[in-house]
C-alpha cells in the first residue's frame, strides 16, 4: 500500500463528499471518517451521516480531552477528526479517505508526511460551484457568500496537492479519481 491516509479537498460544493462516498461504496479497503462538527444537519443528513453534529460546547470539551488528530473553523463551523478512527482502521489493514478543507489537509500531511496522499477537487468554474450549493442546499444558504469566497482561496492552494481533479463530468472525474485511488492502494 503506497499510501494509507488519502485526504481529499475542494470547495463546498466541488463534490469531494460525492466521490468519497462513491469510492467507499466500491473500495472495500478503504475507511471513511466520520468528522464531528458543530454546523447544522442539512435535509438527508442523520446523526452519524455524514457527520457526528455536536454543540459547541460538546466540541469544545473534546478539543480540551485531545480527542481530534486535527480540528479546525471552516464556515463559521467547528469540525474534527477523532485519531480513534485512523488508529482503528490501520489496524483492520484499511487505509483512511477522509474530505477535509485545505487546513485539514496541511495537517494531516505534516504529521503523516510519509503515508498520506492529497487529491485537491475542482470544479469547472465558480458559478458551476455557486449553482451546485444551491442546487444541494435547495436555496441559496445563509453563508453562500462565504463559501463563494472561500473557494477562491482553496482553489489557489490546488497545487500544493500531489492529484487534482476537475470535477466538469462526474462520471468522467470519478473514473480519474478511482484510478487515482487504485494507484495509491496498490502495491507496486
Amino acid at each position: 500500500m503506497k499510501a494509507n491516509l488519502i485526504i481529499v479537498a475542494a470547495p463546498s460544493g466541488a463534490g469531494k463528499s460525492s466521490f468519497v462516498e462513491r469510492i467507499c461504496r466500491e473500495e472495500p479497503r478503504l475507511f471513511d471518517t466520520v468528522t464531528f462538527t458543530t454546523r447544522a444537519m442539512r435535509r438527508g443528513e442523520s446523526q452519524g451521516q455524514p457527520y457526528h453534529f455536536v454543540s459547541k460546547a460538546e466540541f469544545e470539551a473534546l478539543v480540551a480531552k485531545n480527542y481530534f488528530v486535527e480540528w479546525a473553523f471552516v464556515h463559521n463551523n467547528m469540525y474534527g477528526t477523532p485519531m480513534e478512527q485512523l488508529e482503528n482502521a490501520w489496524r483492520d489493514n484499511k487505509a483512511v479517505i477522509m474530505d477535509v478543507d485545505i487546513q485539514g489537509a496541511a495537517t494531516f500531511k505534516s504529521k503523516f508526511p510519509k503515508n498520506a496522499a492529497t487529491i485537491f477537487i475542482l470544479a469547472p468554474s465558480v458559478e458551476e460551484l455557486k449553482r451546485r450549493i444551491i442546487k444541494r442546499d435547495g436555496q441559496a444558504p445563509a453563508d453562500l457568500d462565504v463559501r463563494l469566497r472561500n473557494a477562491e482561496i482553496e482553489t489557489q492552494r490546488a497545487p500544493d496537492f500531489d492529484y487534482r481533479v476537475v470535477n466538469d463530468d462526474f462520471e468522467h472525474s470519478f473514473a480519474e479519481f478511482k484510478k487515482i485511488i487504485e494507484d495509491l492502494l496498490s502495491d507496486g
